[in-house]
């Protein structure tokens, strides 16, 4: 393995020999502080150069700590930093430059041709920190969270993605291949995976399960992988794209689906404009949000089980798990009891909900 641009091009093997080196760096590194060396130090005298064209939180933050924790070092530059084909130097005279002064390259982009190009120039390793089509970096961390929690191999488990077709989706898809999972998409018909992704699936004599219809392609899945409908730089009808998944609930979107749960609601609430054992409740933010919904509705809380955040009656009202503008005042975001009791207690009328995923 040279690069690290695509799952779908990594041997199942390499990969998880990955996996099992993070496992037994994490448990070596318990008694460690944030900023102390492995012992080994295995990128001791090694320069990793990042370059992101994209925004980013997570993957600097963490290629940054993950480099310095192996005993490595890490330089950031920025694209405009660069000539990168402008001013008589061409892109593979940049290559020449990153690859005799790095060990590693790391690129964050909005163009996948621009990754492929780097991976013929370089003579260093590459890694894709985020793609048009692949997202590796962010889908291996998400199978080792996955086996971490569950404590058994991602084959012996059900994978459900909720959302688009996208670039994380994609290496989603890959390592069900690799790791030989199962995996259902929930997503609308014109927002299935493109021809060409499926189409290798099918070489590799694999299957993925697609759905257009949240709830059933959420049954028996162990885990629901989500991710932004409307990504950051998406340049798509916005309004169009968020009525095309009403009915598939994701905690990203800027305009959700809240599911109610009568064996709560109905105990605590007459309402009878719910007469349906589970209702979808959809609350367009900025329009008419979550919480001035349930103002119409005359409840003065809105229960949420979901984040599992430490609860005391002194702090709930300042709950932010969903919360528009100055209205935190209406929501309670903690397990049902603790929430209910505190709630009763001021004598307030109340609604409450399940995590956006709960289907029975």
């Amino acid at each position: 393995m040279k690069h690290f641009i695509n799952l779908k091009d990594i041997p199942a093997a390499d990969l998880r020999k990955i996996l099992n080196d993070a496992k037994k760096r994490k448990i070596k590194r318990k008694k460690l502080s944030t900023l102390d060396v492995d012992n080994d130090k295995p990128l001791k005298g090694k320069l990793l150069i990042q370059m992101f064209e994209k925004a980013s939180s997570r993957t600097r933050l963490s290629f940054y700590l993950a480099i310095k924790q192996l005993g490595g070092g890490t330089i950031t530059i920025k694209s405009n930093e660069l000539h990168l084909g402008k001013g008589g130097e061409t892109l593979a005279d940049t290559a020449k430059i990153l690859s005799t002064y790095g060990d590693g390259f790391m690129l964050r982009t909005d163009s996948d041709k621009k990754i492929d190009e780097f991976s013929k120039y370089l003579t260093i390793p590459v890694i894709n920190g985020l793609s048009p089509s692949s997202h590796p970096t962010q889908v291996l961390s998400d199978i080792f969270t996955v086996e971490e929690i569950k404590k058994k191999p991602i084959s012996k488990l059900n994978i459900c993605w909720i959302g688009d077709s996208n670039n994380v989706l994609n290496s989603l898809i890959a390592t069900s291949v690799k790791f030989s999972f199962n995996l259902n998409i929930g997503c609308p018909k014109s927002y299935e995976p493109k021809k060409s992704v499926l189409d290798w699936v099918k070489k590799n004599k694999k299957k993925i399960y697609i759905f257009n219809d949240a709830k059933i392609a959420v049954k028996n899945a162990d885990i629901v992988f989500s991710d932004k409908v409307i990504s950051l730089n998406d340049k798509v009808n916005k309004n169009k794209k968020t009525k095309d998944f009403k009915n598939f609930p994701n905690p990203h979107m800027s305009t959700s689906s809240f599911l109610v749960n009568s064996k709560y609601f109905y105990n605590y609430i007459k309402n009878k404009s719910l007469k349906n054992k589970y209702e979808t409740l959809k609350i367009e933010s900025g329009k008419n949000s979550l919480t001035n919904y349930f103002k119409k509705k005359k409840f003065d809380i809105f229960l949420v089980n979901s984040d599992g955040n430490k609860f005391t009656e002194s702090n709930w009202k300042l709950s932010e798990t969903y919360m528009y503008k100055n209205q935190r005042k209406n929501i309670i975001s903690d397990k049902y009891t603790r929430s209910y009791n505190a709630a009763n207690k001021l004598k307030k009328n109340i609604a409450m909900k399940n995590t956006w995923g709960e289907y029975e």
